[in-house]
């Protein structure tokens, strides 16, 4: 199993609408609303890398609101 947290920006006042629409997306583990650069968190779970890649292209990018994606992949040192 992968894991990766998405840092999302939104559009102005979407975030709380962003990280709702996003909750209910199949492999998300939890999302929250932050401040700072970013604006919506989220940790996701995959079996591996492809269906991860795929998950964020297909599902998470395609929620509207959301202007920017970046995607870092957990990693066990």
């Amino acid at each position: 199993m992968v894991q990766a947290y998405i840092l999302i920006q939104t559009e102005v006042g979407k975030a709380s609408d962003v990280a709702a629409a996003i909750g209910g997306i199949s492999g998300v583990a939890r999302v929250d609303a932050v401040t700072g650069p970013y604006d919506v968190v989220v940790l996701t779970e995959a079996r591996n890398v492809d269906e991860l890649g795929k998950m964020v292209v297909s599902k998470v990018q395609a929620v509207p609101g959301i202007t920017r994606t970046l995607t870092c992949s957990v990693v066990h040192l």
